[in-house]
């Protein structure tokens, strides 16, 4: 197919019809009043905001997810806002079919109606950056400049979105360290089209920092020092917030899912299909079978973890599994690759050249003739010359499960902070996995979660 009939037939598929809109704008309107007749019973001053996808008419066809914003005049107290945020909120949900409190910076409101999922979310009625005070409250401000800028391509947005969803770039989740929503928009607004996008990936690569609001110029002191922080961090991109310069949108795009994005734009090009945008499945495979095709170990530790959200807990898990990389590599097993993730529990996986190793380890010492060699020579049991340098050797644990005990009783893996104590406590599993961790296995030992030319 030519490019501009893939774009066409995706289209078709992700474009809202006319009865979806019918519906969503119904559901809305319904949700509004809901929220307003429950601000008012309940004597607060609060404005009702819809933000998000919805809001900016930018949303995939079949996905409906709702953003209510519940925004407290400035002058309310924090503890205020988050005492009563909830109230309204639970007020609201209690009209609807189902609800649940969830937590972030502070709770909200997660509730069901008519099959969509509804977030309720206390914030400020922020009308500047300066305004800002929690994490949630440029929302409104990142709605108000989208609805401003996007000027008609509302289409090309979707376009993007459901690309990057399709190569496993979407989602700005530590889990997935994607494109945001948002960032998409930006893109689209800063370049013209999704297939402008595309065809700048090099270029927008190359370019590092993205402003589009100016802020440079406006704000130069404030938006350099958000470049030079970013820059430190080592980012792929840099997207100077166009409602705030002290923030960069990209932060959490890794350098994978953009390298991703890099080289599935160049395919999508060079040979145009709808599989970029709608992957066929691809049948699943055996762990065990992978573990006997590559003659490796595989050691998956199960944790109990704390309760903490994903955000929090996964850069433990991560910093736990790069501490075992190290500290087994000093042990003599090499460290092909970890995974890391949260099912019924948490997880980390190694994958390793071996499941034991030689029970002696040689040990090099210092040069005979110094202090450090006496010592050597009295503290070793078996000790001999080459040349001028002591040699000594010493039996070592075999199997790699052991090692890992030895190696946690000893506290010589750097582990994260707030995991440490459940990292120790964990089941260690050597070429085994629970069923709900079978597949997981699969993808990360055939690299197929990692692959881009898969």
């Amino acid at each position: 197919m030519e490019l501009e009939e893939v774009v066409n037939e995706v289209l078709k598929r992700i474009k809202p019809s006319e009865e979806e809109r019918a519906f969503v704008e119904g559901l809305m309107k319904e949700l509004r009043e809901l929220a307003e007749e429950k601000i008012t019973e309940l004597g607060l001053k609060v404005k009702p905001y819809f933000v998000g996808s919805l809001a900016k008419d930018t949303y995939l066809a079949g996905d409906h997810d709702v953003d209510l914003f519940l925004a407290f005049p400035l002058e309310t107290p924090l503890e205020e806002l988050r005492k009563k945020g909830p109230e309204l909120g639970k007020a609201i949900a209690e009209q609807l079919d189902s609800y649940e409190i969830a937590y972030a910076e502070h709770p909200y409101v997660r509730a069901r109606y008519k099959g969509v999922s509804v977030d309720l979310v206390p914030c400020y009625d922020v009308r500047n950056w300066r305004d800002v005070r929690t994490a949630v409250d440029r929302s409104i401000l990142h709605t108000r400049w989208i609805n401003e800028n996007l000027r008609g391509r509302n289409d090309e947005v979707r376009l993007l979105k459901r690309f990057l969803k399709g190569i496993n770039a979407y989602g700005s989740e530590i889990y997935v360290r994607g494109f945001s929503g948002y960032l998409a928009e930006i893109l689209v607004i800063k370049y013209g089209s999704f297939l402008d996008v595309v065809r700048k990936a090099d270029f927008i690569l190359r370019q590092k920092i993205i402003d589009p609001a100016d802020w440079l110029r406006r704000e130069p002191e404030i938006a350099l020092r958000t470049v030079k922080r970013e820059t430190e961090e080592d980012r792929p991109l840099i997207v100077i917030d166009p409602v705030d310069p002290r923030r960069n949108v990209s932060a959490n795009l890794s350098w994978e899912k953009y390298g991703r994005f890099y080289f599935k734009s160049m395919e999508f090009l060079e040979n145009p299909s709808v599989r970029f945008f709608f992957p066929p499945k691809k049948p699943k495979g055996n762990y065990l079978d992978e573990l006997r095709k590559r003659g490796t170990a595989l050691v998956t530790l199960l944790i109990d973890a704390p309760d903490m959200v994903d955000d929090i807990l996964l850069p433990q898990l991560e910093r736990s599994a790069r501490g075992f990389e190290k500290a087994l590599e000093r042990e003599g097993f090499r460290v092909l690759g970890w995974n890391v993730g949260r099912k019924e529990k948490a997880f980390i996986m190694l994958e390793l050249d071996r499941e034991k190793r030689v029970r002696v380890k040689i040990k090099p010492g210092p040069e005979f003739f110094t202090e450090r060699g006496r010592n050597f020579y009295r503290k070793n049991e078996k000790v001999w010359l080459i040349g001028k340098r002591l040699y000594s050797e010493k039996m070592v644990t075999e199997s790699v499960v052991d090692v890992i005990l030895e190696l946690l009783d000893k506290n010589q893996v750097s582990l994260g902070k707030g995991i440490r104590n459940a990292v120790k406590e964990a089941d260690i599993l050597l070429n085994y996995v629970p069923r709900g961790l079978e597949e997981e296995a699969y993808l990360f030992l055939s690299r197929e979660k990692w692959n881009i030319k898969g």
